[in-house]
């Protein structure tokens, strides 16, 4: 578990876990100049009014809410999004509307989850002749099958 401090300039309440195992939390629009229409195929950026502080080795991971993946067709665009521990604005998410029809999101709407993730930090990469052996080797896409 993980205490994360936050500025809320939204007026929505702050993320949290909807369910006792759930990976994320919900991330809502925070839209004061009004509500934002979505056409097919249009990218919006949504601000979400929050500003957090992560732990040195960790990121916060901005990924797509299922559901109006499913239902709308609204994904986020850089999936998964990332904000490092040493950013400090506001977090946004990136929306995309691959559905057929136009879509608006309201200021208060769930519009993503946020996976808070530890991660190694690189200490060098090391120049090297080869690469050891494995099964797979050099397969790429498609390589393990269907």
């Amino acid at each position: 578990m993980v205490r994360i401090p936050v500025i809320n300039r939204s007026g929505n309440p702050l993320p949290a876990h909807q369910t006792p195992y759930a990976a994320g939390v919900d991330l809502q629009a925070h839209l004061p100049e009004g509500p934002v229409s979505l056409q097919p195929g249009e990218r919006h950026l949504i601000p979400t009014g929050l500003h957090i502080a992560l732990p040195p080795g960790t990121e916060a991971q901005i990924r797509p809410r299922s559901g109006l993946a499913l239902k709308h067709g609204i994904t986020v665009l850089n999936s998964p999004g990332t904000v490092d521990a040493d950013y400090r604005g506001e977090v946004k998410v990136l929306l995309i509307n691959l559905g057929q029809t136009e879509f608006t999101i309201q200021s208060g709407d769930r519009i993503a989850q946020m996976v808070v993730a530890r991660y190694e930090h690189i200490e060098a990469f090391v120049p090297v002749e080869a690469l050891d052996a494995t099964e797979r080797g050099a397969g790429g896409y498609g390589s393990t099958g269907v």
